[in-house]
C-alpha cells in the first residue's frame, strides 16, 4: 500500500513537470527513461582489429589452454581461428626475427619446439590493445594478478602467452601462422549488442 502511494506520487511529480515545460500530461514512452539512440555499426571502425594470441608449450603442458580461451571469450572477443600445432624452427625463426641476434634466442628456440602451441586469432575492438593488457608483462613478477601471465607464469622464460605487440605486428603474425581460408567470418549472436553501442 505504501509502495503504491510513493509510486503515484512519484507519477504526478513527473506530470507536473512535464506540465510545467509544456509537455503533455500523458506518460509517453521514453518520458521517464529516454530511448537510447543506437549508432550504426560503422561508428566503430575497428571492431573487426584482429590479434594472433599463442599459447606456449608450458601453458598447454599446463592444461590451461580452455581458461586462456575462456578470459578472452568473456572479454568479448570473437574467435576466428584456432589451431594447435608442433611449430617449425622455420617457423619461430620468422616470428621472432627481431630476436636472432640475442643470447638468449637458441633457448627460445628449444622452449617453442618442446611440445605443442595452440594459436588463436581473436576479432573485436581495440583487441590488440586489450590483449596486451590482458596478456601482462613479459616478465611474471612484474605482472599484475588478475593478467594471464601474474596469474599462471612461473618464470621470464616460461611465460605462458604471447599476444601481438602491434596492429602491424599482428597482421603479420596472422599472415605468417595462418592461410586466409583458415579464418572464419561469421556472426556471434551478441555482435550487434555490442558493435552498436
Amino acid at each position: 500500500m505504501l509502495q503504491q502511494r510513493i509510486f503515484h506520487s512519484l507519477i504526478k511529480q513527473v506530470r507536473s513537470a512535464s506540465a510545467a515545460r509544456g509537455a503533455p500530461k500523458a506518460l509517453t514512452p521514453g518520458v521517464l527513461f529516454p530511448r537510447v539512440q543506437r549508432r550504426s555499426k560503422s561508428s566503430l571502425p575497428d571492431a573487426r582489429e584482429q590479434t594472433l594470441v599463442a599459447v606456449k608449450p608450458d601453458g598447454v603442458q599446463r592444461r590451461l589452454v580452455g581458461q586462456i580461451i575462456q578470459r578472452f571469450e568473456q572479454r568479448g572477443f570473437k574467435l576466428v581461428g584456432l589451431k594447435m600445432l608442433q611449430v617449425s624452427e622455420e617457423l619461430l625463426s620468422e616470428h621472432y626475427c627481431q630476436l636472432r641476434t640475442k643470447p638468449f634466442y637458441p633457448g627460445l628456440l628449444r622452449y617453442m619446439t618442446s611440445g605443442p602451441v595452440v594459436v588463436m586469432v581473436w576479432e573485436g575492438h581495440n583487441v590488440v590493445q586489450m590483449s596486451r593488457t590482458m596478456v601482462g608483462h613479459t616478465n611474471p613478477t612484474e605482472a599484475q594478478s588478475g593478467t594471464i601471465r601474474g596469474d599462471f607464469s612461473i618464470h621470464i622464460s616460461r611465460n605462458v602467452v604471447h599476444a601481438s605487440d602491434s596492429l602491424e605486428g599482428a597482421q603479420r603474425e596472422i599472415q605468417l601462422w595462418f592461410q586466409a581460408k583458415d579464418l572464419l567470418d561469421w556472426d556471434c549472436c551478441d555482435r550487434a549488442s555490442t558493435s552498436e553501442i
